[in-house]
Formats: C-alpha cells, structure tokens, sequence
C-alpha cells in the first residue's frame, strides 16, 4: 500500500499556499502524483438582489472569480513545476462543494484540506469533516497555520479500538512506516475504565509492528478535560507533527449537539489531522 495520487482542494484562501505546500511535500516524498481541484461556485444572491445589481455588475462578479481561478491555476503550476512533481489541475463549476470533493476524492488516495480561519471571509467550515464522511477516502486537514515541520516524522495515533479508529490506522500506514516516532494513546473518559494491567492500545501497537511500524503505547484518563484538549497537549509534548484519528466516533447527531474530539480538533488544531470515516 503506498501514496500514489493525491487529490489537494485550492480555493481563494489566504491559507491555501500552505496546503499546497504541505500537499507538494508529501507528493515528492512518495511519488505521488498531485491533483488540484479548484471549484468555481455560483454567485449567491439572495431573492430580488439581481434587479438591484445589475445584470453587468453580477457578470463582472463572475468574470472576476473566474481570474481568480486562473491566478489559483498558475501558482498550482508553477508551485508542481518548481518541485518536480507530476501534477493536472481540474476546475469545476458547482454550488454543491462537498459533493464535488468527495466524488473526486474517491479516486485518489489522499485529499488535502484546510482548516477553517474565522477572520478569512473565503474560508468554509463543515468542508472537510463532510467530504471525509461523504468520500470514504482519508483526509488531511492542514492547519490555517500552516504545517511547522515536514509532516509525518512523528505521529500521534488517537486510539479507542472504534470502527473509525482502525480505518484511519490502516488508511495511515504509508506514512507510519516512513515515521521516525509513533505514539498510540487511548484516552478512557472514565478512570475506572482503566486496569492495572491493561493497555488498551497495545493490540494496535502489535498489529503495526507486525507492519514494521514502531509504535509505542499510551494510555491516560481524561477526568474533565476534553479528549481535543489532550491530544493537543500530548502533541505539543511530543512534537508530534501529524494526528491519526477515525472522525465521528458517536453518531453525527450527536457529534452536532455535544462536540466532541472530532469538531473540537478541527477547531483549534495546532498540527495537521489525518481523519478517516
């Protein structure tokens, strides 16, 4: 199992070039060949907004986020050219975002994504948590931050032996058998959840040595705080520079109304996220 495309979504944040970095990175380390897909949406104007613009200024909006598009393709270009990374670029009209990035992710290995920054007007959120359960395809998320030091060296392994948990291992392993440093911690909500002699994530760790992965394992009760919240600081502890975790453990709904590690972590990540549904 290797990388062998990767599918990196480019829009008109701010935070993209980022993500193109990041993206372009690991395409070279493996050999990937390297997808931007760019989607152009519609105007969006509210009833009656359209007699009160104009037909010329609703037409000079759509010619400009057309230049912008063209801009997004000769950096993509430019960017692949200069890195020696085979790459195509795809621009699709649509207003279904989501839709669109999942039905092209499904046929690459890897999408790329962005966290959402609150204070850029062109940044989304609910984008790439919905294309990972839309796709069945791993997703990176890319803090607005960008990615302080190259992605997969030292990797954090969220672990709670859930269905989601074992597919974003497995849809993992590439880049766990080229990291220096694995850590795998369970996080029990309940102290008496733990034993003595029990460490829930040593099946795991067992089945990826079995793969020539290096993993060590860990285990911690989480008491009050936020299971986000410790991954974090376990993370910022470790110089961790990728975390592993399946998405929506609970139910969506549920996730919805409470949060949960899954939202919490796309909030306020500090490292890229590899997510699988």
């Amino acid at each position: 199992m290797a990388l062998k495309d990767i599918l990196v979504h480019i829009d008109d944040t701010t935070a993209c070039q980022k993500r193109l970095e990041a993206a372009i990175h690991l395409s070279k380390a493996y050999e990937a060949h390297l997808i931007g897909l760019y989607v152009l949406r519609p105007l969006m104007l509210p009833p009656g907004a359209i007699s009160k613009m104009g037909t010329e200024l609703i037409a000079a909006e759509q010619e400009s986020a057309r230049v912008r598009a063209g801009e997004a393709e000769q950096i993509f270009k430019a960017a692949t050219e200069r890195a020696g990374v085979a790459s195509e670029w795809r621009w699709i009209e649509g207003s279904a975002l989501v839709s669109i990035l999942s039905f092209h992710a499904r046929c690459v290995d890897l999408i790329v994504g962005g966290q959402r920054d609150e204070d850029d007007p062109h940044s989304l959120g609910g984008i790439m948590d919905n294309v990972a359960l839309e796709s069945s395809r791993p997703v990176l998320v890319v803090p607005y931050i960008g990615a302080s030091r190259p992605i997969g060296e030292n990797v954090l392994v969220a672990w709670n032996a859930s269905r989601e948990a074992a597919r974003a291992v497995n849809d993992s392993l590439p880049l766990l058998k080229r990291a220096k440093k694995v850590d795998v911690i369970t996080i029990n909500t309940h102290v008496g959840d733990l034993s003595d002699d029990e460490i829930p994530s040593a099946d795991i760790c067992l089945h990826l040595a079995r793969h020539g992965v290096n993993a060590e394992a860990h285990q911690t009760a989480a008491g009050d705080i936020e299971v986000g919240d410790i991954l974090l600081s376990r993370a910022a502890d470790w110089r961790t520079d990728l975390i592993v975790m399946g998405a929506y453990g609970h139910s969506r709904l549920r996730e919805i109304v409470l949060g949960g590690a899954t939202k919490h972590l796309l909030k306020y990540m500090t490292v890229p996220v590899l997510m699988s549904h």
